[in-house]
C-alpha cells in the first residue's frame, strides 16, 4: 500500500482546522509589526502520454508556507514546505531580517482584518479521487479515439497523438495578525491533446478543463484532435490579408484575455491600456465594444477557476466589468482606490503600477455567449477563416491591446458555409478592440471543450500579416 502521503483524497491536503492550526503557529512566531501567512496545501497528479502509450506518470502531495513580514513601512516573504517549529521559526525569522533591509514601500496598504466571504463549491470527488489508474484509462480512450477517428478515414499509416493530463485538489489559506483567516478547497483537471498525420502535413488539437472530472470527455478530445489532423493534411498557401474569421472558443479565450489587463484603473488613469480617455480619464461608462459583449468575473461560476479571496484575504465577487458594450467597472487596488476615493475591488496595494494581471478578477473573466452553434457560425459564412487556436500570442500595443500570434493545429478556408480545404498557418497582427467592435455573431461552446473564458465568435476584417510554413 502506498504511503499516506501520496494518496489521494482526504488526506492530501490540510483541512480548515489544520490549516488554522498551522497559520496560528506561525503567527505566534512573529515579532514582526504585522504578518501574513499564505498556505498552500495540496496533491496533483499527472499523466503524458505518446505515440500510443503512457510515457510517464506522476504524484506530488506538498504544503508550503509563504510569511509576510512588516516592519514599518517595510515587507519581505519567504517560503518554506518544513512545518516543524524550528523551521517556521526560520523561515519567520528571516522573513523579518530580509524586511529590515528592505526599502520602505510608500504605498503599502495595512493588513486586513476579519472578513466575510462567499461559499462556493470548488471542490469535487471526482477530482480529487482521480486515481493513476484512472488517468491511464483516459490517455487510452483519448488515443483509442483517434486512432478510431483516423482509420474511419480511410488513412494509411499510425495517427501520432501526444498529451497531458493534469489533476489538482488542495486549499489555499491567509491569515494574518490582525484576525483574518480564509480557507477554501478546490479541485482542478486539464487534458489536452495533439494529433499529428505520418506525413507531417496535418496537425490537429483539442483541449477542456473543470473542477469535475465528470465533465471531461476524453475520447471526445482524442476524437475531435484526430478529425482535425486528417482535415488539415496538405495545406495549400492563402494570400495574407484581412478576412472574416470564426474563430472557436480556444482561439476566442487566446485573444480576449487581453481584456481583464486592460481593466487595471491605474494603468487606464495614467494613459496606458485601451481603456485611457485621450489627454486624460478613463472611457467608464462609454461603449467599447459590440452591444453583444459584456465580460463579468464571478467566483461562484463553476467555469471560473476561482477562490473567493484573493492573496490578501480580499473578498472577491461578482462584477460585471463590460456591459452589453459599455465599461462599466475598472479594477481598484486597495491602495489606488483610497488614493481616488472609490471602493476596492481587490487588494494587492502598491502592485497597480504594472496595469496587468487579472490577480482579483477571481481567476479571470468571462465572455457571455450567445445562441448559436460552431457550425452555424461557419454555415452562415460566405468566405473566411475557421481557426482552431493560437500560439505564441503576444502583446504588440496595450493601448490598443494589438496582438500578434500564429494560428496552430487545423486552419481552414471556408466557402458558401462549407469547410473546403485546409490553408497554411499565418501570423496575425490584430487589435482586440477592434476585433470585438467587428463582431457578425456570437456563438456557444461545445459542452466537450470546457475551460475556455470565450465563445466562438465569427469577425470581419481579422488581419493575417502573413504566411507561417509551420505546421
Amino acid at each position: 500500500m502506498a504511503p499516506k502521503s501520496l494518496l489521494q483524497g482526504e488526506a492530501s491536503f490540510l483541512s480548515r482546522d489544520e490549516a488554522k492550526r498551522l497559520a496560528d503557529r506561525v503567527v505566534s512566531f512573529s515579532k514582526a509589526d504585522d504578518v501574513r501567512v499564505n498556505i498552500r496545501s495540496g496533491w496533483a497528479g499527472n499523466t503524458r502520454f505518446a505515440g500510443g502509450q503512457v510515457t510517464t506518470s506522476g504524484n506530488t502531495v506538498d504544503t508550503s508556507v509563504t510569511v509576510l513580514s512588516r516592519i514599518g513601512r517595510k515587507q519581505a516573504s519567504t517560503t518554506t514546505n518544513v512545518l516543524d517549529d524550528e523551521s517556521l521559526r526560520r523561515a519567520v525569522d528571516l522573513s523579518e531580517r530580509m524586511a529590515k533591509l528592505s526599502p520602505d514601500d510608500p504605498e503599502m496598504m495595512p493588513e486586513l482584518g476579519p472578513q466575510q466571504y462567499i461559499a462556493i463549491q470548488n471542490m469535487f470527488e471526482s477530482t480529487r479521487n482521480l486515481t493513476p489508474e484512472q488517468r491511464v484509462a483516459a490517455a487510452n480512450a483519448v488515443i483509442g479515439a483517434g486512432e478510431e477517428a483516423w482509420k474511419g478515414a480511410r488513412s494509411e499509416g499510425s495517427l501520432f497523438t501526444a498529451g497531458f493530463l493534469q489533476a489538482t485538489a488542495g486549499a489555499n489559506a491567509v491569515a494574518n495578525s490582525k484576525g483574518l483567516f480564509a480557507y477554501q478547497p478546490s479541485s482542478n483537471v486539464s487534458l489536452s491533446n495533439t494529433a499529428r498525420t505520418p506525413d507531417g502535413t496535418g496537425s490537429g488539437w483539442a483541449s477542456s478543463s473543470a473542477r469535475d472530472w465528470a465533465k471531461v470527455d476524453a475520447a471526445y478530445l482524442g476524437r475531435r484532435a484526430a478529425q482535425k489532423a486528417v482535415q488539415s493534411r496538405s495545406p495549400a498557401a492563402l494570400e495574407p490579408g484581412f478576412y472574416t474569421v470564426v474563430l472557436e472558443p480556444a482561439a476566442s479565450s487566446q485573444l480576449v484575455g487581453q481584456v481583464a489587463g486592460a481593466l487595471n484603473a491605474r494603468a487606464a488613469e495614467e494613459g496606458r491600456n485601451a481603456f485611457s480617455l485621450r489627454g486624460g480619464g478613463t472611457k467608464l461608462g462609454q461603449k467599447v465594444f459590440d452591444e453583444r459583449v459584456t465580460f463579468y468575473s464571478d467566483p461562484a461560476d463553476p467555469e471560473v477557476l476561482a477562490d473567493p479571496f484573493d492573496g490578501e484575504g480580499f473578498p472577491v465577487g461578482r462584477h460585471v466589468w463590460i456591459e452589453r458594450g459599455v465599461l462599466r467597472e475598472l479594477q481598484y487596488d486597495r491602495y489606488w482606490a483610497e488614493r481616488k476615493g472609490v471602493k476596492a475591488t481587490m487588494g494587492g496595494g502598491g502592485r497597480g503600477r504594472g496595469g496587468g494581471g487579472g490577480g482579483g478578477f477571481g481567476g479571470g473573466i468571462r465572455m457571455t455567449p450567445g445562441a448559436k452553434t460552431l457550425d452555424q457560425l461557419i454555415a452562415e459564412c460566405r468566405r473566411g477563416v475557421l481557426c482552431t487556436h493560437f500560439f505564441y500570442t503576444n502583446v504588440l500595443d496595450p493601448k490598443t491591446m494589438l496582438l500578434t500570434g500564429i494560428t496552430r493545429d487545423g486552419t481552414f478556408l471556408i466557402e458558401n458555409g462549407r469547410v473546403v480545404r485546409p490553408v497554411k498557418n499565418f501570423r496575425f497582427n490584430q487589435s482586440i478592440v477592434q476585433m470585438l467592435n467587428s463582431i457578425e455573431e456570437i456563438g456557444r461552446p461545445d459542452p466537450g471543450e470546457r475551460g475556455t473564458s470565450a465563445p466562438p465568435m465569427r469577425v470581419t476584417d481579422f488581419n493575417f500579416a502573413s504566411i507561417s510554413d509551420a505546421v
